[in-house]
């Protein structure tokens, strides 16, 4: 399987499409998914069932880049695009970094900075959304240093770890 890959100073994005991810679970015994998706044995279970309703549908569509340290060739994280309405010419960016131990350093501004780029020139984005919990500082640090815009509040919007959460949405235009 041949894979795009981005490339920042610290860092390769490799581009994982949902048929790739899906083909990938379907495919890959579990110490094979463990590896290559970067995903800890307890996440395992919840990786396989996303494929029960396939990643694609008719008009929506999933693109991910996995975070891989140039220098460990190590996967840390992931950012991209987990909810892209084709039709429509926007998507929902996501992100996140495994360990701590990477957090705080500029990676993720590093790689989201690539992604935007990609999200608006190759996927030909006009409107970049983001959906962020009210508590999730880093986070609303991340999307104020691209200049995305605070545009509302969704009430009870996530249910996470037996409560639903408020989220904040957020919008980045192409102009």
């Amino acid at each position: 399987m041949d894979f795009e890959i981005l490339q920042t100073g610290r860092l390769y994005l490799r581009k994982l499409t949902g048929d790739q991810w899906q083909e990938i679970l379907e495919r890959s015994s579990d110490l094979e998914v463990i590896d290559f998706l970067g995903v800890a044995r307890e996440d395992l279970a919840k990786e396989r069932k996303k494929t029960e309703k396939g990643f694609e549908t008719h008009n929506k569509s999933l693109l991910i880049f996995q975070l891989v340290d140039k220098q460990s060739g190590q996967i840390i994280g992931w950012c991209g695009y987990h909810t892209w309405y084709l039709d429509h010419a926007r998507a929902e960016i996501g992100y996140g970094l495994f360990d701590d131990a990477f957090k705080r350093k500029g990676l993720m501004t590093e790689a989201m900075r690539a992604v935007i780029d990609y999200g608006f020139d190759a996927m030909q984005l006009n409107r970049i959304e983001a959906f962020v919990g009210t508590q999730n500082t880093a986070s609303l640090q991340t999307l104020a240093k691209f200049g995305f815009v605070r545009e509302g509040l969704l009430k009870s919007h996530y249910f996470k770890n037996g409560v639903y959460e408020d989220s904040l949405v957020f919008g980045l235009l192409r102009n």
